[in-house]
């Protein structure tokens, strides 16, 4: 690691322990929904009429109950019907999901055009990770989904750092190396600061640890393979991966072969699904 690389590092180490760095708060309407979602009494309309106050998450919301992710008998035109065909879980973690998007700006160029490819990045490992669900059975789709949007929200402190350093934002490579070595650790105390289950915590620390046993299939395995499949023709270290190494392949009941016919039609399958939601 470079000196200046190791220096921000340490940097906003000192900053997290101190309980001085910014750390991202869940959207108002993100709070509303999963307050909704905790309440035993809390009905559907209870839940639309939140989700209705934001006009653009309610499309989306839509499209996604339209699209192949779900293959709707028939094209669902309101956010009622939506609601009610995904039913109270799979809505309130999808809107979360979704509400999450508007923390992913910025106003540097740089750091906004890196954090819009960052919430494409999460949006196509949502994709994959929630269709390898539905066809492994390992997890709901709707966690799936969600885990998928949160694997790396640890990032985010780092680029809000960044951005208010300016030589750091145009040394792409410093950025790039501290975002590798810290988004994992920092993305499990965002998500411990906003209360989320154990389940969903342990993704962003666990995600790109290849040699974990646990005794069955869970939702890091799901997110864990969805990156191989996502950037298997990238120039990275998730491309050069051996396969045949990862024992989540073996948990999900995968094949190791990059070429399988299985993930052709998943890759089309998440594809569609992304361009409704993402």
């Amino acid at each position: 690691m470079s000196t200046l690389a190791e220096t921000v590092k340490q940097d906003i180490l000192d900053a997290l322990n101190s309980d001085q760095l910014f750390l991202p708060s869940l959207p108002e309407v993100a709070l509303q929904i999963r307050s909704t979602a905790e309440n035993p009494d809390a009905t559907i309309k209870d839940l639309v009429d939140i989700i209705s106050q934001d006009s653009a998450l309610s499309a989306r919301i839509i499209r996604v109950v339209n699209s192949p992710l779900l293959r709707a008998p028939q094209e669902v035109r309101d956010l009622a019907m939506a609601v009610s065909r995904l039913g109270m879980n799979y809505s309130c973690n999808l809107a979360i999901g979704l509400a999450m998007e508007q923390m992913f700006q910025a106003t540097d160029k740089n750091i906004d055009r890196r954090l819009h490819d960052l919430w494409r990045l999460n949006g196509q490992v949502s994709a994959l990770a929630s269709v390898l669900a539905r066809h492994s059975g390992a997890a709901g789709a709707d966690e799936a989904l969600l885990a998928g949007l949160i694997h790396r929200l640890g990032a985010l402190p780092i680029l809000s750092y960044a951005e208010s350093h300016p030589a750091l934002v145009v040394d792409d490579d410093t950025l790039s190396t501290v975002i590798n070595e810290l988004h994992s650790n920092l993305g499990q105390s965002i998500l411990k600061s906003w209360d989320f289950p154990t389940v969903f915590v342990d993704v962003p620390l666990h995600y790109r640890d290849f040699d974990r046993q646990p005794a069955s299939a869970d939702l890091v395995d799901l997110v864990m393979v969805a990156n191989l499949l996502a950037q298997r023709d990238a120039n990275n270290a998730w491309a050069q991966q051996d396969w045949a190494s990862v024992s989540a392949f073996t948990r999900l009941e995968l094949p190791t072969e990059r070429d399988a016919e299985v993930y052709l039609r998943l890759d089309d399958l998440a594809a569609r699904a992304r361009a409704a939601f993402i």
